[in-house]
């Protein structure tokens, strides 16, 4: 006998809230105390170790900077110089200045307050954006403290002082001592100092509560960074500072200002910084009374709704339910027959109204779909074949594009040596045009290989040998195996006049090249075309990549303008790629002014072939 699914909802339901608000219940008031405690510390752990990580990587770039500047010849020099040669001391001060801090300053034009180096000799350097000179500045302090203050071995050393008063409390100086250039032994002390708001942006977005706070401590127990607060000053006038500094990784409970606060510290291995958080116990502890008085009250609530709802629940939707079950069971037998319960307003009625509807359309809908689809196949079908002749048609106007032009003054070429002279050249040139004509003409434009391409280029150059007066040797670097890897006919030539048309618009001069090479990469086909024209400039090259992304041509009043002056090579063979072998394919192009560009056709390898 099957078990009523109203009496299941009752039992699950009853059982469900009952257990689970028990269990809350006698857990949350036993462990309360112990789980919060437990979690602010966790808490607090992970915001003092993201906090440390964070301040830690920032003062590692600043020791990569040091590492930098001592890797340069020019600064362990500098250290071994005869202090009274003025002249040196100029030149490297000069040197120094313009090929090592310059370009830190332009890396880090925020973060870095000044740069400094301090021999032993007496002699200084100083970045120049300060504004002042080592004979401005007493340095004879600044070098003493530094130098008690960073170790022999070259590591760095980390404080809040600075050189001058006026930055005092508001940099970090990262500091480490410097070997001379002829011996091993220590010549003076580079220092930088960085402004402390690069490391207090990442401390002052913490969510500490209403009542507290996130401090830091150096290595000797001095403030780095503090809130401006009575419990701080408390602290601080105490002996917590002191533990923390000792320990390392301490949590505490101290008395500050009337009231008890717990105080969790890491020390950073890298800075050796102690970083802190200070929390109000009775704050933390808030949370305990207030869980337990809701934690009770609704559960009762939600037992006593619970068990309401189950009845009714059941009650409601067990015999609709039923009902549309043994309809199902007709359908299953291929019975179509509504199914007759007591009217009803909500889901239930709604879902026996759409049912007995579904049965009775069910069977002619069924030979409705079944013409819909036959109707939908053909008419695909048809709209693929209006699409393919729309893109043979776009594919053989795009081939129609290529320009005449070169061809008109080639011939125009032919005539005039032929009223002028007799010659072999005229012969030469007559094949060579024959050839590309017999190229260009063929119906199936998209087979071709590498070999077939650069023997049209050859014919070209020959046909231009003669147009300008002189030989023009083309750099062809592909291998003999890519010779017959398969790519879009009529590609080639138009990237290669186009530099003849735009990259040499002063004429072509000896030192003028152009070099041809393929290459084989992820399984497409990489052909690039590189001069050493002009280039172009970068609203130039912008405004070519934007129309190569767009997919579209030149337009009409530029279309007829570039007629003139010679085609649209380039946007015309990047659209024919893309229409052979789609859109993630074409040509890319690289380009600098005075430089250059470099036009590479990337086709996938091996399609044409196959």
């Amino acid at each position: 006998m099957r078990k009523s699914l109203s009496k299941q909802l009752f039992v699950y339901f009853f059982i469900l809230i009952l257990f689970s608000m028990s269990m809350v219940g006698v857990f949350s008031y036993v462990k309360s105390s112990e789980a919060i405690d437990e979690q602010v510390e966790k808490y607090f752990t992970t915001v003092i170790n993201s906090a440390s990580m964070q301040t830690d990587n920032q003062l590692q770039t600043f020791e990569r900077v040091t590492d930098s500047i001592l890797s340069q010849q020019q600064v362990k020099k500098f250290l071994d110089m005869d202090p009274d040669d003025s002249y040196a001391y100029y030149e490297f001060t000069n040197g120094i200045r313009k090929d090592i801090f310059d370009k830190i300053h332009i890396t880090y034009p925020t973060q870095i307050n000044m740069i400094y180096i301090l021999g032993y000799h007496g002699r200084s350097i100083f970045d120049a954006n300060q504004g002042f000179s080592s004979h401005s500045v007493d340095t004879t302090e600044r070098l003493e403290e530094l130098n008690d203050k960073t170790e022999r071995n070259g590591r760095i050393s980390i404080m809040s002082t600075s050189l001058l008063p006026k930055d005092q409390g508001q940099v970090i100086t990262v500091a480490r001592k410097i070997r001379g250039y002829s011996s091993y032994s220590i010549k003076g002390v580079l220092a930088i100092e960085f402004r402390e708001e690069q490391l207090t942006k990442l401390w002052k977005g913490m969510d500490l509560g209403e009542n507290g706070f996130f401090f830091i401590l150096d290595s000797q127990g001095e403030v780095v960074y503090a809130p401006d607060s009575n419990p701080m000053g408390e602290l601080l006038r105490s002996d917590i500072p002191d533990r923390i500094v000792r320990g390392g990784e301490e949590r505490l409970i101290a008395e500050l200002g009337g009231q008890e606060r717990m105080i969790v510290s890491r020390r950073s291995d890298y800075s050796g910084w102690s970083l802190a958080i200070s929390m109000p116990l009775e704050e933390l502890r808030a949370p305990i009374s207030a869980i337990r008085t809701t934690t009770v009250g609704v559960g009762l609530l939600t037992l006593a709704i619970a068990l309401f709802m189950a009845v009714r629940f059941g009650r409601s939707i067990v015999q609709p339910i039923r009902t549309l079950m043994n309809g199902m069971r007709e359908m299953e037998k291929g019975n179509w027959q509504t199914v007759k319960v007591k009217p009803r307003e909500d889901e239930v009625g709604g879902l026996v109204h759409s049912f007995n509807l579904m049965v009775g359309r069910l069977s002619e809908m069924i030979g409705r779909v079944y013409d819909a689809e036959l109707k939908g196949h053909k008419a695909q079908l048809e709209l693929q074949d209006i699409q393919l002749e729309r893109q043979k048609a776009e594919f053989q106007a795009l081939q129609l594009q290529i320009n005449p032009h070169f061809l008109y003054n080639t011939l125009e070429t032919i005539n005039c040596y032929a009223i002028v002279q007799d010659s072999d050249d005229i012969t030469e040139m007559v094949e060579a045009m024959a050839f590309m004509l017999r190229y260009s003409v063929q119906t199936n434009l998209e087979e071709s290989t590498i070999v077939n391409e650069l023997n049209h280029v050859r014919n070209y150059l020959i046909i231009l040998k003669h147009r300008i007066g002189r030989e023009f040797e083309l750099e062809v670097a592909v291998e003999p195996s890519l010779l017959l890897e398969g790519m879009v006919r009529l590609t080639l030539q138009p990237i290669v006049e186009n530099v003849f048309q735009h990259a040499f618009p002063g004429g072509i001069e000896p030192h003028h090249c152009i070099r041809v090479d393929a290459r084989l990469e992820q399984g497409s086909l990489f052909i690039t075309v590189e001069d050493n024209g002009e280039g172009m400039s970068e609203k130039r090259l912008a405004m070519v990549r934007q129309r190569l992304k767009e997919n579209r041509l030149a337009e009409e009043d530029e279309l007829a303008q570039r007629r003139r002056k010679g085609g649209i090579g380039i946007l015309n063979v990047h659209r024919r790629i893309q229409m052979v072998y789609g859109n993630d394919y074409g040509i890319q192009i690289d380009s600098a002014q005075g430089s250059g560009t470099v036009v590479t056709m990337v086709m996938p390898r091996g399609q044409l072939n196959e």
